[in-house]
Formats: structure tokens, C-alpha cells, sequence
């Protein structure tokens, strides 16, 4: 267990998500500071939000918005973000990123 503590629960009323890396659920919040780093990766959020739309998202982007927006006290390497993204499918991983990208849409939170 990393930190020694457990996540508090996901607030799906600020876009907050859990995702599950190496058997460990980890809290997605997407906070300002975490939304401009994974701006500042990957270009425009609009557009990222629009590419996921259309089924276009590519798996590094995923994994980034979602290494990006990781409790910074529970950080885990981005290749194990990616890993767990691969281990559970993009089925299950698309509940977390929808939270994340409604965030984006509607704000709030």
C-alpha cells in the first residue's frame, strides 16, 4: 500500500474517479494544477474531450490524463497507470475517464 492510508471515497460531483493500479483502488481527482499539466501534454482539452468523442483517444492519452490527475500523496510511475489501464480493459477503464472528461465539460466541483 502506498502512503500508508486509504483514498478517501471518489466525489462524483467534482469529476472525481477511483481507478485500480496493482490491486489498490487510487483516487482521479481533476484538480486545476493536475488539468493544466495534462494540458500542457496533451494540447487543448476541448479537443482532447472531442477526440474521446469520437473514439479517437489513443491509450497514452488516457493514461496521462489519468497519471495527471492521481492524489499526489498516492502517486504511482506512469507505466504502472498504464499497465493497470491494459489489466482491467478499456471497458472499465472508460468509468473513470468519462468522470474525468464530464469534469471538464461542466466544471463544477
Amino acid at each position: 500500500m502506498t502512503g500508508g492510508h486509504e483514498p478517501r471515497p471518489a466525489n462524483s460531483l467534482r469529476g472525481e474517479a477511483l481507478l485500480e493500479i496493482g490491486g489498490t483502488a487510487h483516487l482521479l481527482r481533476p484538480s486545476f494544477t493536475a488539468l493544466i499539466a495534462a494540458e500542457e501534454e496533451l494540447g487543448p482539452l476541448f479537443a482532447l474531450v472531442e477526440r474521446a468523442g469520437a473514439g479517437q483517444l489513443r491509450l497514452a492519452e488516457i493514461t496521462a490524463l489519468f497519471w495527471h490527475c492521481l492524489d499526489p500523496l498516492r502517486a504511482v510511475p506512469r507505466a504502472a497507470v498504464g499497465e493497470a489501464v491494459v489489466a482491467q480493459g478499456l471497458a472499465a477503464s472508460s468509468a473513470p475517464l468519462r468522470s474525468l472528461l464530464g469534469q471538464i465539460l461542466k466544471g463544477g466541483g
